[in-house]
């Protein structure tokens, strides 16, 4: 019996010899090392910000879980030396195929007994061999000849150290996990390099048998740290591999604040199929998206008492269109992490306000000194009633449109729609790039008041507009997509009446105060907007290089309790300028040409105010072109006359002096003394008499002068104050 035991042995070993002469006759090409690193995809795509750093990562492919490859020198030498004394511990000995191993094999199998003789390198043949793949349990014979031809092909044109280090990257693992540098982090929560004694025992293990319970794992880890020399209990690495199997760590992305941009540029190209490369440039500023998002997640935080789960926020560069910050929803604290609140459609709400108004400037049937009824109004509308409300139940009255605007009054609005058409507004809307707009029949004359469904992309571009002087060009995300020459749809003065009306806090105090978040100590043009129920809020503004736009509500449509776009999506849009504000510009932008500006009191009673007006539709005499108003005094007018009541303090009885012109330069002179510079709230207290007020310009020339006079007695004192004494008796008749 041993005799023929012995003859089967030799004929397996002259059965080897022979293969080994015939697999050296002609070897298959087989890639090189760096072909294979070049040809090897993470699993996670790359979105860069625009000066290159990492924002996010994105998972693009579904076939596996693979991250960066791993560099021999980035894995531990515990793992390095389990994995050769579990899978091939001839590794450094053999070239390609272990002979010996392969006849123990033949010898095994022919007694019965399955045993395995794959050497590293003929496992790694296969893993690049996609022809290797073994069908069922095992390969076909002819694919095993394939893998041996393979492997020494291998040893003839890679290192040792080129093979140990992708055999490690291109391993299959557990469930979906692939590479060394997965397994790591996926397992045991850390990078390859510091894996310890016990989690390369059990990690070699996994490897052989991904599928084995917790047990046969601990178990062959076990075994293993025994054939090592350098036995570890065996509770430990029970222990060890019932945290990496049972209760795995999820691997995190390395960064995620911008994960809505990652979606929209990184799967935009081949949506399902992975992107074409495995990252993305972007226009964001990687400062800015962090700061945009820590904030509005904060926000979130402070309003989550009021039923608010969600909100969304875009900044815009005015000059040149591109993005700087995306952020799509509050992330792990929305209600719908996976939907982007930039490209969703909500209730615009007050916010296409200011394009009506400036449509209106436009076809001259308006200006921002026409004067508008604000008072119950009724529209018959297909079958029934149309009876607009403004948001606080109030109605005041004749007012300016540009009171009008500021405050966000909503029945001057309905009234301005009136005038212009609501064709003509969609028109409008369509031109400065609202998508996916219903016909003028759908809205009636609600579109005043914002019943149209828009995105936040496209708000923010149309207010990007009105900054640009009326101009429209398309927003960019991506640096690489062309430049588009923009497009003129709003003039520029009605673009600028716009604007400054939106900036004009005295205006809007009458709804927002003259403090709280709208009242930047820099320039801004700003306009909220809230829809109804209260199931979205806006804050859309921009300063002279940035366009800001928030949206505050539910993904679900549930309305909030008692938040508007002030108390709401306003905090938020000034944190934002706010950080913005070193580079923002502090000075309103300057007047183009073609616009008149006077001083006139529209409404009875009111004070007077310089307004701008487009040249044509000023009244008469108004001032210069150019947005330069010839110098003159305004109050008081030459021949006024004064009453002094002696019943009110001197120091409280002032003159006030006006004047139009530039914005500096000008300077008051009051009977030959002078009183300096001829600033808003320019005044004096006269004594009675006649006096002579004088406008002088920069060089100290009388440009305009005025004459009044103040009359009255002077205050009664202590004396004047006394019971009269009684009258003298009337003289006796005689």
């Amino acid at each position: 019996m041993r005799g023929t035991s012995i003859q089967i042995g030799l004929a397996c070993l002259a059965a080897a010899a022979a293969a080994a002469a015939t697999l050296t006759v002609w070897l298959p090409s087989m890639p090189a090392p760096a072909a294979v690193r070049a040809r090897y995809r993470r699993s996670e795509a790359r979105l860069l910000d625009r000066r290159g750093q990492t924002l996010s990562e994105l998972r693009v492919d579904l076939s596996g879980r693979r991250l960066d490859w791993a560099a021999r020198t980035e894995v531990s030498p515990a793992l390095v030396a389990a994995v050769l004394a579990a899978e091939d511990r001839r590794f450094f000995a053999h070239r390609g195929i272990d002979w010996r191993s392969l006849a123990a094999a033949a010898w095994a199998s022919a007694r019965g007994r399955r045993r395995g003789a794959s050497t590293i390198t003929m496992q790694l043949a296969a893993r690049l061999d996609h022809g290797l793949l073994a069908r069922g349990r095992s390969r076909t014979l002819a694919q095993k000849w394939r893998q041996l031809r393979g492997a020494l092909s291998l040893e003839r044109s890679w290192s040792k150290s080129d093979i140990l280090e992708a055999y490690l990257n291109l391993s299959l693992g557990r469930g979906e996990l692939q590479g060394v540098r997965a397994l790591s982090r996926g397992l045991f929560g850390k990078e390859p390099h510091g894996l310890d004694d016990a989690e390369a025992m059990v990690l070699a293990a996994l490897l052989r048998e991904p599928a084995a319970s917790i047990a046969r794992v601990a178990r062959r880890a076990w075994v293993l740290s025994q054939a090592m020399g350098a036995p570890l209990p065996e509770e430990t690495l029970r222990l060890c591999a019932r945290r990496a199997i049972a209760h795995p760590p999820l691997i995190a992305p390395e960064a995620d604040f911008a994960p809505e941009a990652a979606r929209r540029l990184l799967l935009a190209e081949a949506p399902g199929e992975g992107p074409k490369a495995l990252w993305a440039s972007s226009t964001l500023d990687g400062r800015l998206q962090r700061f945009a998002r820590l904030a509005l997640s904060s926000r979130l935080r402070e309003i989550a008492g009021e039923n608010v789960s969600d909100a969304a926020l875009l900044v815009a560069d005015n000059a040149t269109g591109e993005v700087l910050a995306y952020v799509g929803n509050g992330g792990g604290s929305s209600s719908a992490r996976f939907v982007d609140g930039i490209s969703a459609r909500r209730q615009a709400g007050s916010t296409l306000k200011p394009f009506l108004y400036a449509l209106a400037f436009d076809r001259r049937v308006l200006t921002p000194a026409s004067v508008l009824d604000d008072s119950p109004l009724e529209l018959f509308v297909g079958r029934g009633l149309f009876r607009p409300n403004n948001y606080d139940n109030r109605f005041r009255g004749p007012l300016t449109a540009r009171q009008a605007l500021a405050s966000s009054i909503n029945v001057p609005a309905v009234r301005v729609l009136g005038l212009t058409g609501v064709e003509s507004f969609v028109e409008e809307l369509s031109r400065l790039g609202f998508s996916g707009l219903a016909p003028a029949d759908f809205y009636g004359p609600s579109l005043a008041l914002g019943s149209a469904d828009v995105t936040l992309w496209d708000l923010v571009s149309a207010y990007r507009a009105l900054a640009q002087g009326g101009l429209v060009s398309p927003l960019r995300l991506a640096p690489g997509e062309p430049h588009r020459r923009p497009r003129r749809v709003l003039s520029a003065q009605a673009a600028f009446l716009a604007a400054d009306i939106l900036s004009d806090r005295e205006s809007r105090s009458a709804t927002f105060g003259l403090d709280g978040p709208l009242a930047t100590p820099y320039w801004t043009a700003v306009k909220t907007g809230t829809s109804k129920d209260m199931r979205d809020n806006w804050c859309m503004g921009f300063s002279r290089k940035y366009t800001v736009g928030v949206w505050v509500g539910n993904f679900s449509g549930k309305p909030m309790w008692n938040v508007s776009g002030v108390s709401g999506a306003a905090p938020l849009w000034r944190d934002v300028m706010d950080f913005l504000r070193e580079d923002a510009g502090i000075l309103p932008p300057a007047p183009p040409r073609g616009l008149v500006r006077a001083a006139l009191s529209p409404l009875p009673g009111a004070p007077a105010r310089l307004e701008w007006f487009i040249a044509g539709t000023e009244p008469a005499g108004a001032g210069q072109l150019l947005g330069v108003p010839a110098p003159k005094i305004i109050e008081p007018v030459s021949g006024t006359i004064v009453a002094v009541d002696p019943d009110i303090p001197a120091q409280n009885q002032r003159v006030l002096f006006a004047a139009q012109g530039p914005a500096d330069g000008l300077r008051w002179r009051l009977d030959g003394a002078d009183l300096g510079a001829a600033l808003p709230d320019s005044g004096a207290s006269p004594e009675p008499g006649r006096h002579t007020l004088a406008l002088l310009d920069s060089s100290g020339r009388t440009v305009d002068s005025a004459v009044f006079e103040v009359r009255g007695a002077a205050p009664a004192g202590p004396d004047d104050l006394a019971e009269p004494e009684d009258p003298p008796a009337a003289p006796s008749e005689l």
